[in-house]
């Protein structure tokens, strides 16, 4: 059987290859269409998804056992695409260029800002391998330094106390011969 041609591609352009592509790309041409602001959220959301699907190829090669990012979008008053706890990605205000940033302590950082998504998928993987060569040096244990110079020996402990034991003792005969002369 051959697939029907669908309707809204242009003759260059590849035919979708999943009904899901399909679907983002209709919802694209429909937001760009309209100005409702409902459509333009979906179109946000659309091109989250698009980007999200980019990136898999990059997380699909990060190891099963580092769980540093933790990938997906949000549906918030605006959406978001989240890389891991502190990086981001939102669409900017003309609702068409990929804005991916990072929460720092003293603000938001602008990693990158692009129209294209190779770009963006370029900046998400530099931060990906940021990320993880920074866990690495977290990780890693250093080992002691060996001590350069032998410490030095030790003082006895044994002359301290038979001067204290022998003080002691004269301070006591002392008290006790004061007191056999007060009473006498």
């Amino acid at each position: 059987m051959s697939e029907p041609e669908t309707s809204g591609t242009h003759p260059g352009q590849p035919r979708p290859v999943r009904l899901r592509d399909a679907l983002l790309r209709a919802r694209i041409e429909a937001a760009d269409r309209t100005g409702v602001v409902v459509d333009l959220r979906d179109a946000e959301v659309a091109r989250l998804e698009i980007l999200n699907d980019a990136l898999d190829p990059l997380f699909a090669q990060v190891p099963d056992k580092i769980d540093l990012f933790d990938r997906g979008i949000s549906q918030g008053d605006t959406p978001r695409l989240w890389i891991d706890v502190v990086a981001h990605i939102v669409m900017g205000r003309d609702k068409r260029m990929y804005r991916f940033v990072q929460d720092t302590r003293f603000g938001r950082i602008v990693l990158a800002e692009s129209h294209d998504t190779a770009v963006i998928v370029d900046a998400v993987t530099d931060y990906v391998a940021r990320r993880m060569i920074e866990r690495e040096h977290a990780m890693a244990v250093l080992p002691e330094p060996q001590a350069a110079a032998a410490e030095p020996p030790r003082r006895s402990r044994f002359w301290p106390f038979v001067f204290g034991f022998v003080l002691g003792a004269a301070a006591l005969f002392g008290v006790a011969v004061l007191a056999v002369l007060r009473n006498w």
